[in-house]
Order: structure tokens, then C-alpha cells, then sequence
């Protein structure tokens, strides 16, 4: 998905999913997301809400469609992933934050 439809996405409640690791998250992230590291995902799914539509993204949209697919296969119905990632998000002007 775009950008801007994960933006609104994330504007209209959507939960977001940061699968970077925290080295990459403390220097830039997007305001209201949740940090869980790809390679931890599968171990703290459970963290995940099923209630919420999910946008999954990392730094260029490779690890946020492997997020994705582990979502997916977990029974979560309503997840996406950010083609171009924070690096998309951050060029396209929307906001982000950095620290922990």
C-alpha cells in the first residue's frame, strides 16, 4: 500500500506495526507506532491486536511484507504493508518522531 493510504489508515485508527530493529526505530519512527522487531514478531504476535486493521512497516517494504505474511498466517485478516517504508513516509512529508 502507498503512503498516503497508510497514513489514512493509521489517521482512522489503524494500528501501526513498526518490524524494524531499535537502533532504526530510535532514530525515526511514525508518532503511535509499535515497535516489534521482525525476528521477534512470531514470539509476541499475541501483542498484536485482532480488533484493528494493521499497517505493517519497516525501512523500504521488505521486512514489513515478511511482517505481513507472518500476520497473515496467524489468522490476522485486515493487515497491509507500506511499499517504500519510513523512508517512503518520511519523503512523501508526513510526520515522524525519533528517540525511544
Amino acid at each position: 500500500m502507498s503512503v498516503s493510504q497508510a497514513a489514512q489508515l493509521r489517521d482512522q485508527g489503524a494500528w501501526v506495526l513498526d518490524v524494524r530493529q531499535p537502533e532504526e526505530w530510535n532514530e525515526l519512527h511514525v508518532p503511535g507506532a509499535t515497535l516489534i522487531p521482525l525476528d521477534q514478531l512470531p514470539q509476541r504476535i499475541s501483542e498484536v491486536p485482532k480488533d484493528k486493521e494493521i499497517v505493517v512497516i519497516c525501512r523500504s517494504g521488505n521486512r514489513s511484507q515478511a511482517g505481513r505474511d507472518i500476520l497473515l498466517q496467524a489468522g490476522y485478516e485486515k493487515v497491509t504493508s507500506v511499499s517504500g517504508g519510513i523512508i517512503a513516509w518520511r519523503n512523501a512529508g508526513y510526520p515522524t518522531v525519533s528517540g525511544p
